[in-house]
């Protein structure tokens, strides 16, 4: 910690020293939020400063552009949120649920096996999606834990009401009104028009459906809009379970570049498998986390096992909190809603 009269231009010294010039390099995720803060910073008018601290600004920057020189990754959290600010340890050779790994290296590998094993389909627009999906749900006071199917049939041109479930309860849900649109996008039809080019996907959520960027670039993205990309690739992964060919691929590499995103090992999906989970800093909301929760992979193949995420009901005393698992069991194109394959 820096005394409050030490000259600045000693103390930036004298942090740049302590880096460790052992620990791993920044990755790509990392290496883009340093440098979107830094243009951030330099573009912005300077902050009104209090007395004895007439250089914030300088100081944020300064930090940055040392651990950018220095290579080393400073903002590592654990699954409780402890150890903010710590320096990065060099990957474990324990069990690859324990071995610290990047979030890029997660979700790209994801995506190459998605690539690997993704199923082609062609519906027509006619026809219904079927999924059913797995919930297990655990009171985090009682540790009562109960299971839920949930079956969905989701219209695959949008023209026709859907039978959407969510915790055991379902409701048909209409189709959308002319000129109306939301995100995710469910028909076919707009599903396959999204990129799947991974930059491309980032710029046009950006431009179409975020916050209205017209930037062809992803470093002049600012924070701001980053958060809502995440949400919205997110939202994308989680609530679209079956998509044309490319595309999931796609939006998990996508969400390997949003800047906060990050791995955390030794998590266990629903069917007790302990995996390595992806989950999101919001920067705009510190402690909060982000939309989606945690995803979990397999820590060797990287195959998606499931979602971790929490759930509240009821408010004030009577307030309670569920650990949500879930997971997709099956899919199928068939002709009718309700008509089971």
């Amino acid at each position: 910690m820096r005394d409050i009269d030490e000259p600045q231009e000693l103390y930036e010294l004298r942090e740049l020293r302590d880096f460790d010039p052992g620990a791993p390099p920044l990755d790509d995720a990392t290496r883009q939020r340093v440098r979107s803060r830094l243009l951030a910073a330099m573009d912005r008018p300077a902050p009104v400063v209090r007395p004895r601290r007439p250089v914030l600004r300088i100081a944020l920057t300064g930090a940055l552009a040392a651990a950018v020189a220095a290579g080393v990754l400073v903002a590592v959290r654990d699954d409780e949120g402890a150890g903010r600010g710590r320096t990065a340890n060099p990957p474990a050779t324990s069990a690859p649920a324990m071995r610290n790994v990047s979030a890029q290296t997660v979700l790209n590998g994801a995506a190459a096996y998605e690539r690997r094993h993704e199923r082609t389909v062609t519906p027509r627009d006619d026809q219904f999606i079927y999924t059913k999906e797995i919930i297990k749900e655990t009171d985090q006071k009682t540790g009562a834990t109960k299971s839920y199917v949930d079956e969905n049939w989701r219209s695959v041109d949008g023209s026709k009401s859907s039978w959407i479930m969510e915790i055991g309860h379902g409701w048909w849900s209409p189709p959308l009104e002319e000129n109306q649109s939301s995100w995710p996008p469910q028909d076919w039809g707009t599903l396959r028009k999204l990129p799947t080019d991974p930059k491309k996907l980032i710029l046009e959520i950006n431009r179409d459906w975020g916050m209205g960027g017209k930037t062809d670039s992803l470093d002049d993205i600012e924070e701001e809009s980053w958060s809502h990309i995440h949400f919205s690739l997110a939202g994308l992964l989680k609530l679209v379970p079956v998509m044309p060919e490319g595309l999931r691929p796609a939006a998990y590499e996508a969400l390997g570049m949003v800047p906060g995103v990050k791995a955390v090992p030794n998590q266990q999906d629903a069917k007790g498998r302990i995996g390595v989970a992806i989950t999101y800093d919001d920067p705009t909301q510190p402690g909060t986390g982000g939309f989606g929760g945690y995803f979990v992979f397999d820590p060797r193949t990287y195959q998606f096992l499931g979602f971790r995420d929490e759930r509240t009901s009821g408010d004030g005393a009577s307030m309670k909190t569920y650990t949500q698992l879930s997971y997709l069991d099956s899919w199928a194109v068939v002709d009718k809603a309700k008509q089971r394959p």
